[in-house]
């Protein structure tokens, strides 16, 4: 099992860090392209919301990012210390409408439901601890 963390502060500027944390996860953990690049997204998807939502506006925050590598699985632990919310509560973005019917928010969600195989959320301590994993294929070497 390995681990890796990244911190940083609630600016939407600090988001390209993201690419490079999953790149080294991605490597470390022998992912191909295709799915690290997924990974990203997801993990782009989840931290924007906590970035644009969970603090008020102007005011500092930091969100943590904890990734663990396991052999038949990878985990991103998202936690801040912001406004209290459930994402996996969050009513599933209707995907069938055209982009202008569709309500304003959800998507990035709707994204990380279907690009990872678990979310789960909890509320401990006075932070979001937000879960996500994929689940690995074992190698046979």
């Amino acid at each position: 099992m390995t681990e890796r963390h990244l911190i940083f502060h609630n600016d939407i500027q600090q988001i390209p860090q993201l690419a490079c944390f999953v790149e080294a996860i991605a490597e470390e953990a022998s992912l191909d392209q295709s799915l690290a690049m997924s990974l990203n997204l997801a993990l782009e998807e989840a931290v924007t919301n906590v970035i644009m939502y969970a603090y008020p506006a102007g005011s500092d925050g930091l969100v943590s990012i904890e990734a663990v590598i396991r052999d038949d699985a990878l985990e991103f632990i998202l936690s801040d210390s912001g406004i209290p919310f459930d994402p996996t509560e969050a009513r599933e973005a209707d995907v069938t409408l055209a982009a202008e019917d569709r309500p304003i928010g959800g998507l990035g969600i709707f994204l990380v439901r279907n690009i990872m195989d678990e979310v789960t959320y909890r509320r401990e301590d006075g932070k979001n601890i937000l879960t996500m994993r994929k689940h690995l294929k074992q190698n046979n070497n």
